[in-house]
């Protein structure tokens, strides 16, 4: 935040005034930069306005501007908005001390320095919101243009300022403030606070007969505005607080995720829409008819009224700190989850009552303390952060339960349809513990590591009664695990039926295999003991296990195709597939791990008969998903479902070759 414009009292002579409006250049907290008249380059010395000015700059002020060596930049102690007052008078410097041979640090000073040896701040009335200002009282220390009797220095909202004053400064001379010259100093208040360089603009002043301290209770703060009467009005700074630069990109993604974004501000209202314009709350030309209301307009509607404006309109400005709880309030009786910010301590109360408090990490340590979040870097766009991490962590949380689940589905199918159908057994408990204790473990752990949807931002939030898991995706659960199954039951099957190496079985030998010593007419030629041979359960437990390493490629996105998505978003569920297919292939190839699973090595055929049989559940969870994307943005699926017609037409013309 940055003085960018100033303006003093040039001459006023009845209802007739003119002002000297200066341009100051410099943006950063560094001190360093010009003040211009017309364009040309003047110094802050030459005029009387502006050296009072410049002192109630510093002496009605609580902060200060370091210079941090580490980063090599100067910085902020305290509230912005009085640094940025304390650089402009160190860019007026107003009785033109040297700065000659100084060190950065003492450079940036050295007004600040000279106005506390002219100067000593007795006691300060701190700013309250019902009078919008602050002042400090301050006695000479030495003799000034200014006079010798103490002095009241105040700063605030402009309009409440020039409320309560009664006189206006002219150089060393004090003229009454006329209706007239009033309305032509809010007039250019009106011109700094619009326009594409929104400024915020604070009124300065002078009470040069304050009342003795003996005669103020300065522990009563409502007491604060009858001794800040008949002021002296002195100039107005006009500030730039620009946004930052990604502010506008993060309210567009709040409303492309069904978040509303409502801007509650003190600033006077039309600074308060030209911001709002720039940073995208509002359309550069959009009627902001029933969506921006000042604290005094909302206080004039009907509690019905009240009600319906918080539920279309995006801002609120001039706004007292019980309209921020009122708002929150309202909010909450419509059902929405409201996350409120603030810094202050008026904001602890809006921000305790919000399902979400969010102080800033500036803030005060009351406003902290009432939060469930701080905020570090007093960032916006880190909030929108914090929602999309957060709406990743929930999906995760969702793709881990969908993984083991859908996994368990299809173990407890293929036990199930095995006995069933009266085949051999298919897995032994050993394998089934192998596969859930080891196997299915690392993938399942690396699902949390997953990244964000790519439209994850393009939703609007879920509900709060939502369930974890809706009846569409139980459906899917138990669609891929009954698959998951039956492909588990079938590899075993494929080996006594279809496998070169393998007894060629019909089916109803396999599903009466239980006969095959008494049955002599339907098991002739046929070697019994080919029932309890490991190359079934191998293949099984092979397809198992690949399956539910392809089904946790199906995991990295709940809707997301993996051509959109690739598995290697996510290199440590890569990792973690790589662990568990290296562990299956111990059991296999070791002969004292296969001995005990009893499980054999596999051919480069059989292999190839696993990935087959596996496979499908990358095309049927991708169906799953086209359906779900396709329904979500409101279209027919039928319509354009010919690439997922031509993936299962593919597959089952390749797969016929184990059945002809």
């Amino acid at each position: 935040m940055s003085v960018s414009r100033m303006f003093i009292m040039d001459k006023v002579e009845g209802n007739d005034c003119s002002l000297l409006e200066f341009e100051i250049t410099g943006s950063t907290y560094e001190p360093i930069g010009e003040i211009r008249l017309n364009g040309a380059k003047v110094a802050g010395s030459d005029f009387i306005g502006l050296q009072e000015l410049s002192t109630i700059s510093v002496m009605c002020n609580d902060s200060s501007v370091d210079y941090n060596e580490f980063k090599n930049q100067f910085e902020k102690v305290g509230e912005a908005t009085e640094t940025a007052l304390i650089v402009l008078a160190e860019k007026i410097n107003p009785f033109n001390q040297s700065k000659f041979g100084l060190d950065r640090r003492t450079a940036a000073l050295v007004t600040k320095r000279d106005m506390e040896t002219r100067w000593k701040k007795d006691f300060t009335l701190e700013f309250s919101r019902d009078r919008k200002s602050m002042s400090t009282y301050c006695t000479p220390l030495q003799s000034s243009n200014m006079g010798t009797g103490s002095k009241m220095f105040c700063k605030g909202a402009p309009e409440g300022v020039l409320d309560r004053c009664a006189f206006v400064r002219v150089g060393t001379q004090k003229v009454p403030l006329t209706a007239a010259v009033k309305d032509k100093i809010m007039s250019v208040i009106r011109q700094y606070g619009s326009g594409r360089d929104t400024l915020r603009c604070l009124g300065l002043a002078t009470i040069d007969n304050p009342p003795m301290p003996e005669q103020m209770n300065l522990a009563d703060s409502t007491k604060f505005h009858s001794y800040e009467v008949s002021m002296t009005f002195v100039g107005v700074v006009g500030m730039l607080d620009p946004p930052r630069k990604e502010v506008r990109d993060s309210v567009k993604r709040c409303r492309a995720a069904g978040i509303r974004v409502i801007v509650i501000t003190g600033d006077n209202k039309a600074t308060a829409e030209a911001i709002c314009r720039r940073i995208g709350v509002f359309e550069e030309d959009e009627d902001l008819t029933g969506l921006s209301y000042s604290g005094r307009e909302f206080d004039e509607l009907s509690p019905k009224e009240q009600r319906e404006a918080c539920n279309r309109a995006r801002l609120f400005s001039r706004v007292e700190p019980f309209h921020k709880s009122k708002i929150v309030e309202y909010l909450q009786a419509e059902g929405e989850i409201s996350a409120m910010t603030g810094d202050g301590v008026n904001d602890a109360p809006a921000l305790k009552k919000a399902e979400i408090g969010i102080a800033m990490g500036s803030g005060t340590a009351v406003a902290k303390s009432a939060s469930e979040m701080v905020l570090a870097d007093d960032n916006f766009s880190s909030i929108v952060a914090a929602v999309e991490e957060g709406r990743a962590i929930y999906n995760n949380m969702k793709q881990f339960i969908r993984y083991l689940i859908s996994s368990n589905i299809g173990e407890v199918v293929s036990i199930f349809l095995t006995a069933a159908l009266g085949l051999p057994e298919a897995l032994i408990p050993v394998q089934l513990l192998w596969v859930n204790l080891v196997t299915d473990g690392p993938p399942a752990t690396a699902l949390g590591f997953n990244p964000p949807d790519l439209d994850i931002m393009d939703k609007p939030p879920r509900k709060a009664d939502e369930s974890l898991i809706s009846g569409w995706l139980f459906f899917r659960y138990m669609a891929i695990g009954c698959y998951v199954g039956a492909a588990t039951v079938f590899a075993a099957s494929w080996w006594y039926m279809y496998d070169p190496t393998g007894p060629q079985l019909n089916y109803y030998q396999l599903s009466h295999h239980l006969s095959c010593t008494t049955d002599m007419e339907n098991f002739k030629d046929i070697d019994c003991t080919v029932f309890s041979h490991p190359a079934p359960m191998t293949m099984a437990l092979s397809v198992l296990v690949t399956i539910e390493m392809l089904n946790a490629l199906n995991s990295v996105s709940e809707n997301q195709s993996l051509l959109v998505m690739p598995p290697w978003v996510n290199i440590w569920l890569l990792l973690a597939m790589a662990l568990s297919m290296i562990l299956h292939f111990f059991i296999l190839y070791i002969n004292f791990l296969s001995t005990v699973f009893n499980v054999m090595p596999l051919s480069v055929a059989q292999w190839i008969a696993v990935m087959d049989i596996s496979f499908p559940v990358i095309i049927l969870d991708e169906t799953f998903k086209f359906f779900a994307r396709k329904l979500a943005d409101g279209e027919n699926p039928i319509y354009s479902c010919h690439w997922i017609v031509l993936a299962w037409g593919l597959y089952l013309a390749y797969i016929k070759q184990y059945f002809l």
